[in-house]
């Protein structure tokens, strides 16, 4: 059994010091629906950024966590 493809970024920012999970995923659009259908709430639109399409959801404590689908060619892919 493998784990899945991961990666790790660090990224320059002109605002406050920050850290962020993204979670990967293959298909943005087909990933929301079925978390979606699960119960899972999403607190922002998929938008886009340079290095992909993106979205948050609510975990059940009431912290968030990211969710990407990449644009970028992935290491895996390397």
């Amino acid at each position: 059994m493998h784990l899945p493809p991961t990666e790790i970024a660090v990224h320059p920012t002109d605002g406050p010091e920050t850290q962020e999970l993204y979670l990967m995923c293959d298909d943005i659009d087909a990933t929301v629906k079925s978390l979606t259908a699960k119960g899972v709430e999403f607190t922002q639109p998929v938008t886009d950024a340079r290095w992909g399409r993106l979205t948050r959801f609510r975990l059940p404590g009431g912290g968030e966590v990211g969710l990407y689908e990449p644009r970028h060619e992935r290491a895996t892919d390397l």
